[in-house]
């Protein structure tokens, strides 16, 4: 390998170092579990990977294409669910986004990796902004809720509770299940509503489960 390739591909490492310090200050800002060295690794490991691939010996694409296979992996790894929802995604999103950008660096694209690094960032300011706008507007969710005892009386009390929080709901199915009534509800209303009707379900002693 010349002199000059060599100084080629440590401007890729350094551009991908840059790239993924400007992603991981924002994560790391957020104190996600993916932060400032996490994302900054990932950039330029997929950026050194793609090197290889292109100089080492007995060169082989399949390195820089296992990449993918192998940032899902992490992504993966930073994904949980709780009953109510799911966390990590944007943090597995981000990662896979950053191994992207090393890449586009490993193979020369420095302006490329650049931009997209900006594009991302972007994103990732933004998106507090959207989810706030959203927030504003109706959503809707399936609500599957599991009562002690077989006393329909309990559907209606707990259906007058939710509306008079303002939500609107709608019974899909009707079943019974070992003396326990299953009832199923498709529900309206602003996100922050549907957050504190978790909070209401939680302490209804009626109820034994819900989803």
């Amino acid at each position: 390998m010349d002199f000059t390739v060599e100084i080629k591909d440590m401007i890729a490492m350094v551009v991908s170092i840059l790239c993924g310090g400007a992603i991981g200050f924002e994560r790391e800002y957020k104190n996600k579990s993916a932060g400032f060295r996490t994302i900054i690794l990932i950039s330029l490991g997929s950026t050194i990977f793609t090197i290889v691939s292109q100089h080492g010996a007995q060169t082989d694409d399949r390195i820089s294409a296992n990449i993918i296979t192998g940032i899902g992996f992490i992504g993966a790894g930073v994904i949980f669910k709780d009953k109510i929802s799911v966390h990590g995604l944007t943090t597995a999103a981000v990662i896979w986004t950053s191994a992207a950008i090393g890449m586009t660096a490993g193979i020369g694209y420095h302006a490329l990796a650049l931009c997209l690094t900006l594009i991302t960032l972007g994103v990732l300011l933004m998106v507090t902004r959207v989810e706030r706008i959203i927030a504003q507007l109706q959503k809707e969710q399936f609500l599957s809720v599991t009562f002690r005892d077989p006393n329909f009386h309990q559907i209606e009390n707990l259906e007058s509770v939710l509306q008079a929080k303002g939500l609107i709901l709608e019974r899909i199915e009707i079943a019974k299940d070992d003396d326990h009534l299953i009832v199923i509800f498709k529900v309206s209303g602003k996100k922050e509503l549907l957050v504190e009707m978790s909070e209401t379900l939680a302490t209804r002693l009626e109820i034994i489960s819900f989803s």
